[in-house]
C-alpha cells in the first residue's frame, strides 16, 4: 500500500517557513530547495534493501550493511524540478537523471507535454519524480504515466508544497506511488496556485518573472 508522508521534522518546517517568505532571495531560495530535497530523499530511501558485508578496519573486521545494488533514477519535471536534483544526488550520486517537460495550459490548467528523455534502463530503476509544487496534480500524474509507459514500476514522488487537490489527484491516478512532501497547504485559488504556498517555484528558483 502506497504512503503519503507530510514531513514534520523541525528542520523541514523551519526551512519551509523561510522558503515561503516573499523576501527570500533567489540564491537562498535555491539553496533551501536543494536542502529540503536532501531531507525528503533521506526519508524516501529509508526502505532501500541492504546486504551484509565484511569491512576491514585498521583494527579488525567489521560486520556491516551496504546497499544491495539498487539502481535509481531522478526525474525532475521541468523546469522547477531541476532545483531539487542536486539535493537528491547528494544522497544517491550514482542515480541517472531523466527529464520530463510539461507546462500547464493557462486556460484549461491541464498539463501539456513538450519533452521526455529517460534513462534507457528505466524499467530496472527505482524512480524519484521531483517537482517542488504539487498543485492540481495534473503534471505529476501525467509525468508518472509517461514514466510507467516506458516500463518503470517502482516510482516515488518528492515535492515541497502540496495542495489537498494535488494529493487526491495523484493518489487517484497512481495509487501505487508513494508521495513525500514537506508541507500540505490549504487549497488552490482560482488560478491553480497553492494557498498560502510560496508563489511560482520556477520563477523563484531561476530569478524570472
Amino acid at each position: 500500500m502506497a504512503i503519503t508522508m507530510v514531513m514534520d521534522h523541525p528542520l523541514v518546517q523551519h526551512k519551509v517557513s523561510i522558503l515561503r517568505d516573499e523576501n527570500t532571495g533567489t540564491k537562498q531560495f535555491k539553496e533551501l530547495v536543494s536542502e529540503l530535497a536532501v531531507l525528503l530523499a533521506y526519508e524516501a530511501t529509508r526502505d532501500l534493501p541492504l546486504e551484509d558485508v565484511d569491512v576491514q578496519t585498521p583494527v579488525d573486521v567489521a560486520h556491516c550493511k551496504m546497499l544491495s545494488g539498487k539502481k535509481m533514477a531522478i526525474v525532475p519535471i521541468l523546469r522547477a524540478g531541476l532545483g531539487m536534483v542536486e539535493g537528491v544526488q547528494t544522497l544517491v550520486p550514482s542515480a541517472k537523471v531523466g527529464h520530463i517537460g510539461l507546462y500547464r495550459d493557462p486556460e484549461t490548467l491541464q498539463p501539456v507535454e513538450y519533452y521526455c528523455k529517460l534513462p534507457a534502463d528505466i524499467e530496472e530503476r527505482d524512480v524519484f519524480v521531483v517537482d517542488p509544487m504539487l498543485a492540481t496534480g495534473g503534471s505529476a500524474a501525467d509525468a508518472i504515466k509517461l514514466i510507467k509507459e516506458k516500463g518503470a514500476k517502482r516510482i516515488k514522488f518528492l515535492g515541497l508544497i502540496a495542495a489537498p487537490e494535488g494529493i487526491e489527484k495523484l493518489r487517484s491516478a497512481h495509487p501505487d506511488v508513494d508521495i513525500y512532501v514537506a508541507a500540505l497547504d490549504s487549497h488552490l485559488n482560482d488560478h491553480g496556485y497553492i494557498v498560502p504556498g510560496l508563489g511560482d517555484a520556477g520563477d523563484r528558483i531561476f530569478g524570472t518573472k
